[in-house]
């Protein structure tokens, strides 16, 4: 009598969370497969119309890859997000280190100056960029000023204007990504290799930098992904020369009205991605088996 009495509460208890687990997950899905499934639905059902017909074809990813417009366009894209990814990573791991371990007032200015671009909105950076960088902007004028230079630099209207100003737009999320993954490293095994002799730069090498191999992998995917869906900077720092799939993307919804070829150039963008995700999942993947496989050997 007892044992059925205490088994009752755990069985209601089971079927009570059973019950609420569809309940709770009902508002997520049911947004997910409005605001999400319906329109990739929708946007892959356009990329098989004729634009102008509408009648089911494979012409427009026939002429997505016979088009060297296109195809230059994605692999634009490609390497400006790759650029990006890397400058991001490369200038943010210092600062995401330096607010990981500093317990010094300065850290709170750092924070504050790492976070500020974030106040304003990316067109009024991208217009400060373009300031800096056109032909008669602050830098060019400076150096003719004083006459390092006879002609004004081209460091606007191409793939490095673009570069520098998607990096002062990410560089914000790639400097938190950082900072999450070195703070979770014990500062206790920096402190033990010190102890024994190594230098400052043997700790970050060998030490910091392999233990915080998935905050660089999250930063890598985050600025690759957010660069290679700009709109704006790309726009404004590239001018009408430099076009990458989001500007062109743009051109065929509201200049050519040709939605199904913009809906395969929109599958193309985020194939790019979901490809690069899937590469730094299997690259963190591989080197976490590596260092299980050296704990073994070690052991």
């Amino acid at each position: 009598m007892t044992a059925l009495i205490a088994s009752a509460p755990a069985a209601s208890g089971r079927f009570a969370l059973r019950v609420s687990a569809p309940v709770l997950l009902a508002p997520s899905c049911l947004l997910l497969t409005i605001f999400f499934a319906l329109p990739m639905g929708v946007m892959i059902g356009l990329s098989f119309l004729d634009g102008r017909t509408l009648v089911p074809t494979l012409g427009n990813y026939e002429r997505f890859f016979l088009d060297g417009l296109s195809l230059a366009g994605f692999v634009r894209t490609a390497i400006m997000s790759a650029l990006v990814a890397a400058a991001v990573t490369f200038l943010g791991y210092p600062v995401a280190y330096f607010l990981a371990r500093s317990q010094t007032r300065w850290r709170t200015v750092v924070f504050a100056l790492a976070l500020a671009p974030e106040l304003a909105g990316v067109v009024l950076r991208t217009y400060g960029w373009l300031i800096i960088l056109e032909d008669r902007g602050f830098i060019n004028d400076a150096l003719i000023h004083f006459g390092i230079v006879s002609t004004p630099l081209p460091l606007s209207k191409n793939l490095f204007a673009v570069v520098v100003g998607l990096t002062h737009v990410v560089l914000p999320f790639g400097i938190l990504s950082l900072m999450t993954s070195i703070q979770g490293i014990d500062v206790n095994f920096e402190r033990a290799a010190q102890m024994l002799g190594a230098s400052r730069a043997s700790v970050i090498r060998h030490i910091v930098l392999p233990l915080s191999v998935p905050g660089i992998v999250s930063s890598l995917l985050i600025s690759f992904t957010m660069a290679a869906s700009a709109y704006a900077t790309p726009a404004l720092l590239g001018g009408a020369r430099f076009k990458v799939l989001a500007t062109m993307i743009s051109e065929q919804v509201l200049f050519y009205i040709d939605w199904p070829f913009a809906s395969v150039m929109a599958i193309a963008l985020l194939a790019m991605m979901l490809v690069a995700s899937l590469i730094g999942i299997r690259w963190e993947a591989r080197l976490k088996v590596r260092k299980s496989s050296r704990k073994g050997e070690v052991r």
